[in-house]
């Protein structure tokens, strides 16, 4: 089970952790994809945080929910209620749509036709297929979801978190729903660096804050015990 490292903003700033500072932790962690997910910042603080950290960060980089920013990935993470809303923004049905963010090379003609400028950007990365992932949280979504062109899905909540809305809290179901998944599947949702799950990938966001979190104020204690000595 690989661990796929989920880079939240407003986590990190939460926390008073750098993005160095949480790639680094990734990094020894042996995480295998980075996803970077930014709800509240401008596109532009967006643009410039996600070209830092690509020259960090070497691995698969996923972007969350924003197409304007694929460029710069190598795949993207979209909700239920995302897909539906770019199929509707395109006029497109669920599987031209993944395909369509699949082929960034289209998504720009795609765009251009629709007099959406979502690429007047310094392209990077733009020949190679797209990885995209898609949330689930139940059989129903699932099972919808072997019909698209998918990479992996994601499955959850695992446990409540405070990143995100989680309703529907899965806990031990996600071992039982896994079988219904052509695709690789990603555990996401309160999911803890040390848990065993029998899925291809456990998403770990906040976990990893809470460590560096803990071992940075280890390391302020043991200063202050220094300059008392």
């Amino acid at each position: 089970m690989a661990l796929y490292a989920l880079l939240d903003f407003d986590t990190l700033k939460k926390y008073d952790i750098s993005i160095e500072e949480f790639i680094k932790t990734a990094k020894g962690l042996k995480a295998k994809i980075l996803q970077y997910r930014d709800k509240n910042s401008s596109f532009e603080e967006k643009l410039k945080r996600i070209k830092k950290i690509r020259k960090l960060w070497k691995k698969t980089l996923i972007i969350n929910d924003e197409i304007d920013l694929l460029p710069f990935a190598d795949g993207i993470h979209i909700g239920q209620e995302d897909l539906v809303y770019l199929c509707e923004e395109f006029q497109i049905n669920k599987i031209e749509m993944i395909e369509l963010l699949k082929n960034s090379e289209k998504l720009k003609i795609k765009s251009e036709k629709l007099n959406i400028n979502l690429f007047n950007l310094d392209l990077v990365n733009t020949t190679s297929k797209k990885i995209v992932g898609l949330s689930t949280h139940n059989k129903e979504e699932i099972i919808e979801a072997n019909k698209l062109p998918l990479d992996y899905i994601g499955l959850g909540a695992y446990r409540p978190t405070t990143t995100k809305d989680t309703n529907n809290i899965l806990g031990k179901k996600v071992i039982d729903l896994i079988k219904y998944s052509y695709h690789p599947v990603a555990i996401i949702g309160g999911v803890k660096i040390y848990d065993k799950i029998p899925a291809n990938f456990k998403v770990v966001g906040s976990d990893i804050c809470k460590l560096m979190s803990s071992r940075l104020r280890k390391k302020e204690i043991f200063k202050k015990k220094l300059k008392s000595l």
